[in-house]
């Protein structure tokens, strides 16, 4: 998800992905492991970007599968879920921004952070010399588990229980064009009383199939 002026899919979003990349390249070569190709590459990407100034920045978010489990890893207000097939959230990263720092402190709830006047600031972006990465815990994937990453074009426009709803079963594919169908709708046609901020719009579904 791009700041800074620049949108998500440019410039500053492209060097974080390719650093990745080369990283995790890095690691398959050597037989390293991928938390620390990971680490890696968003280190390099930070100082890429810092180096090229202007406010090139963007946010993060990464998530490291291993056979069954997942590390969820990210920078800024973009966000990782984890769904269980019966609803069950079974993680939700915090977004590093003041308004996500009031939900995560019981100050404010999901409704009033999402039509907060201050929800599209964040403290956190690759591309910052105080640049932190949030890592995660190694949490067990069960068969049929979803996983959500996205920018805050998502979770700024859906409620999680919607988010919830609309992925925990059925097919992934149709799961993504209902949630960008809704974003879209609550984007240019805004309702009362529902969230609606103008925003890119990226994500990434996973789930994990039973095994045979």
């Amino acid at each position: 998800d791009g700041v800074g002026g620049l949108p998500a899919g440019s410039a500053a979003s492209a060097v974080a992905v390719r650093s990745i990349e080369r990283s995790l390249g890095e690691a398959a070569k050597e037989a390293t492991d991928l938390r620390g190709a990971i680490i890696t590459g968003i280190e390099k990407a930070n100082q890429e970007l810092a180096e090229r100034g202007a406010g090139a920045a963007t946010t993060l978010a990464a998530v490291e599968i291993q056979n069954n489990t997942v590390r969820p890893y990210h920078v800024g207000d973009s966000q990782i879920l984890l769904i269980g097939q019966k609803g069950k959230v079974k993680l939700l990263t915090k977004s590093h921004s003041p308004v996500g720092y009031a939900v995560e402190a019981g100050v404010l709830d999901e409704e009033e952070a999402m039509h907060h006047e201050q929800r599209h600031v964040i403290s956190n972006a690759v591309g910052s010399s105080e640049m932190y990465i949030e890592i995660g815990s190694a949490l067990e994937m069960a068969p049929r588990d979803t996983l959500v990453i996205a920018t805050d074009g998502l979770f700024d426009n859906l409620h999680t229980e919607e988010i919830v709803e609309i992925c925990r079963k059925g097919p992934l594919s149709e799961a993504g064009r209902n949630l960008a169908g809704r974003c879209r709708a609550r984007m240019v046609e805004p309702e009362e009383g529902q969230p609606s901020k103008p925003d890119d719009l990226s994500f990434i579904l996973y789930r994990r199939k039973p095994s045979r």
